[in-house]
């Protein structure tokens, strides 16, 4: 009897067709395995090298500039300024003569004084030479001995004041603004400029108790200022003070800092850095490092078989840190490449495209 149900008619040839098709997708299965792989993405990175550089152990502290030695010219006695000897912000040296007060009464009477001890002198020989003879006696020799002597002091006195009213510099330095003019009545004390010697600059600064041990006479010390932000100026400690203060149990402490070109000026805000320890170490980026859980890990650019560019990742230990730069203890070496931007879209074995130029150092071995 025939079989007339067209379905049942065909089912043999449906089941060729798919074993034919299951057949063909077999055969090209590892073909399509390899364009895959073969269109891999590669990922562009941009590295640094790891370099042996220095590693500087530092206390940070904000301090003030203060001249060397500072002070505000003055009188000591009230009179008219007769002669003006500098302009503002002149350098001047030790014993150069500022202005000068008149001093024509004084002129007058050191004269008198001299012309009185003259007198006093000789009528003082006069009467050592009657004593010689016995014919004066030893009280009037003392007494006219005694009145030289108060005159002669007399006169010291009268010179010393004449001197006082030319006012000079007490040590080398830079003035400040004139605040007198000739002919100007001024009175004992008056202001009549300022003198700064900053050829050394000094700064005091407080550091916490605990950085106590660390800290030494003749240590190094590094101070920045907005004013020259990619100038470092070098100085030294110079003095600790003897006392931890009780309520904010900080350290003083001083330093010198050399100002020969007189870039710094007193009353200048300073950045200071105290180089506790400087050691010549491996250090990163702290860009480079990824941190999982407690572990840390950077990726280093090697070479595949094919010697094609890869990332692999590397554990790492780690050591102190400073702003922007981490020390390294171990797990990798000197001159490796590591990635500092684009390692987020990495995994161990990735292919990768370097951007930035960099010398090409040797590459680390195949991991």
């Amino acid at each position: 009897m025939t079989n007339d149900n067209p379905i049942t008619s065909r089912l043999p040839l449906f089941i060729i067709l798919s074993l034919l098709v299951g057949l063909v997708i077999y055969l090209q299965w590892p073909e399509a395995e390899q364009h895959k792989k073969k269109f891999q993405r590669i990922v562009p990175v941009k590295t640094t090298t790891v370099k042996l550089a220095e590693f500087k152990d530092s206390i940070e502290a904000i301090g003030t500039a203060r001249a060397n030695e500072q002070v505000l010219i003055t009188s000591k006695y009230s009179d008219f300024v007769d002669e003006v000897f500098f302009n503002d912000g002149q350098l001047v040296k030790k014993g150069d003569v500022l202005i000068h007060l008149n001093n024509q009464e004084e002129l007058a009477k050191v004269s008198e004084l001299k012309a009185n001890l003259s007198e006093s002198m000789a009528q003082l020989q006069r009467f050592q030479e009657l004593l010689s003879s016995k014919a004066t006696s030893k009280s009037l020799v003392d007494e006219q001995e005694a009145k030289t002597k108060a005159i002669a002091a007399q006169l010291q006195s009268a010179r010393i004041k004449l001197n006082d009213l030319n006012i000079k510099a007490p040590f080398d330095g830079v003035l400040g603004f004139r605040e007198v003019s000739v002919g100007a009545y001024i009175n004992a004390g008056s202001i009549i400029t300022s003198l700064d010697d900053f050829s050394l600059i000094k700064v005091d600064f407080t550091l916490p108790e605990r950085f106590l041990p660390t800290i030494i006479k003749g240590q190094s010390i590094i101070a920045h200022n907005s004013a020259y932000k990619n100038q470092p100026f070098m100085g030294t400690i110079s003095s600790i003070d003897s006392r931890i203060n009780p309520v904010t149990r900080t350290l003083k402490v001083r330093a010198e800092i050399p100002n020969n070109n007189l870039a710094l000026r007193p009353g200048m805000l300073l950045n200071i850095q105290v180089l506790r320890q400087v050691e010549t170490l491996l250090q990163l980026p702290e860009s480079t490092i990824i941190p999982i859980e407690d572990k840390h890990f950077v990726f280093v650019i090697s070479r595949d078989k094919n010697e094609a560019l890869i990332a692999v990742r590397k554990s790492i230990t780690i050591g102190r840190r400073l702003p922007g730069v981490v020390e390294v203890l171990g797990g990798i070496n000197n001159d490796e490449q590591v990635v500092t931007e684009g390692a987020l879209k990495l995994r161990d074995g990735a292919k990768v495209k370097v951007l930035n130029q960099v010398a090409t150092p040797p590459l680390g071995s195949e991991n």
